[in-house]
């Protein structure tokens, strides 16, 4: 297992980086080290491989659908193959979605936002050096009391459990507009995990990230007519007069920063502005960490016995 100081050069996985935050910060990680862009498009990574490239940087693309189990297999197996010295992985990918399924009946937004990168940084950690850091997108609409979620029509994360979750079911009293309620449960699990597996592992850094209120990225790409009307259109236009308002180009820096910081940090949430943050309630309870983490490991496991 590489350590940090055997490191000639440094390797940094990116999720999702084709469009919005994920491309700003691949080509800011660029400047850093190697990047892994890993995205579904393979048109859409070479583009922004040989954009990286053409400036005398390194990068290499990895296909992944994050919704499908067997493709993160493959890539994940893609990825340890490279013989990397990957110092950093960043979780950035996500869809809002309505309710669709993907190839195993599941929800396809719960898969895409939770179950894959979980699945993938799982594969990966092993192959990370000591003080690597691991980085979720998370979102403060999985938290039932944030106002802006809230005004913008969330209730929060709706978690039942990881079965539950990946079969579309949700707690009740959830939100009216198709697809809030799973993608808020993704991020909830998000972050449930995130903190849950920066006490289990000590080795290896895990922290959170809410990038702020930033649309028209390719989040939306996939959601529902009226909800893509809302988020991509109308939105936008109020975007600089509403809190926690951000852009790709300043969460994709902030990303970056987060990734890259050396202080050892771990089990840390923050905000758009870098500064730590508290999620909901119910993501801080310990119990509920564990739960989460051991209810997705036993839901992965029994797919990939399958398979």
């Amino acid at each position: 297992m590489p350590t940090e100081t055997e490191a000639t050069t440094k390797a940094y996985v990116i999720t999702g980086p084709t469009s919005g935050i994920g491309r700003r910060a691949a080509i800011e990680l660029a400047k850093r080290g190697t990047v892994v862009l890993v995205g579904r498009d393979r048109r859409k990574l070479n583009e922004v491989q040989n954009l990286i490239k053409q400036k005398g940087q390194k990068a290499v693309s990895v296909v992944c659908d994050l919704s499908d189990l067997a493709s993160v297999a493959r890539a994940a197996s893609e990825i340890i193959a490279l013989r990397l010295p990957i110092a950093g992985l960043l979780n950035n990918a996500g869809i809002v979605t309505g309710p669709r399924k993907n190839t195993l009946g599941w929800d396809m937004t719960f898969a895409t936002n939770y179950l894959g990168p979980f699945a993938l940084t799982e594969a990966l950690v092993p192959h990370l050096f000591d003080g690597a850091n691991v980085v979720f997108v998370a979102s403060g609409v999985e938290d039932p009391e944030r106002e802006p979620a809230i005004k913008a029509g969330y209730r929060g994360g709706r978690y039942i459990s990881a079965e539950a979750s990946a079969r579309g079911e949700w707690q009740s009293g959830g939100s009216k507009m198709p697809g809030y309620d799973a993608y808020a449960t993704s991020k909830q699990a998000v972050l449930a995990a995130t903190l849950g597996l920066s006490r289990e592992t000590t080795r290896i850094r895990f922290n959170a990230l809410e990038p702020g209120f930033t649309p028209n990225t390719g989040l939306v790409r996939e959601a529902p007519g009226p909800v893509r009307l809302v988020l991509q259109y109308m939105l936008p236009l109020l975007a600089p007069f509403m809190k926690y308002w951000s852009n790709p180009k300043k969460a994709g820096r902030l990303a970056v920063q987060v990734l890259t910081d050396v202080s050892g940090q771990t089990g840390i949430y923050y905000d758009d502005n870098g500064h730590p943050m508290l999620g909901s309630a119910l993501v801080r309870d310990v119990k509920f960490q564990d739960r989460a983490l051991a209810e997705t490991r036993a839901l992965l496991s029994t797919i990939r016995t399958q398979q």
